[in-house]
């Protein structure tokens, strides 16, 4: 506002009176300019605790993907104790040694435990000694005679 704002609202006013208006009006711009440099002040501190909080929640997840990580190599080392745990049981039970079985379930080892049982089975073919052992042993008769000795003990 100026001096000549008022004189042409108020033509009859005495330059005491625009001064009058004049200060009040001052006092009026000056109590804005302190609140609003009051609000720009909180303004300001509103802005670095919103930065601050940001970068707490930036931490907060990078700590929640590692709980995860953990969290998720955690439940795959349990499984696989439990899946050795249960190796351990069948090849206890079977007498198969654990590595080599390669199921993920009970059932699947016992399984694989039985036809590894079967394949291993000693054969019911006779020992022949031909001479041709290591150690040097000698044979007490001919090939022939201890394929013919096992052949008539099958009958």
């Amino acid at each position: 506002m100026k001096r000549e704002d008022i004189t042409g609202l108020f033509p009859e006013a005495t330059q005491e009176q625009i001064n009058k208006i004049m200060s009040i009006n001052g006092s009026d711009i000056n109590a804005a300019k302190k609140g609003l440099t009051d609000l720009q002040a909180e303004h300001q501190t509103a802005q670095e605790t919103i930065k601050e909080l940001q970068s707490q929640i930036a931490k907060s997840n990078e700590r929640l993907e590692q709980f995860d990580a953990v969290q998720t190599e955690l439940t795959e080392l349990k499984q696989a104790n439990e899946i050795r745990d249960m190796k351990a049981k069948v090849s206890k039970a079977t007498g198969v040694p654990m590595d080599l079985l390669t199921g993920d379930t009970e059932e699947a080892c016992k399984a694989q435990a039985e036809s590894i049982k079967e394949f291993a089975r000693p054969s019911t073919y006779p020992s022949v000694y031909d001479g041709g052992e290591p150690g040097g042993t000698s044979p007490k008769s001919t090939t022939r005679e201890q394929f013919a000795e096992w052949f008539n003990s099958q009958n």
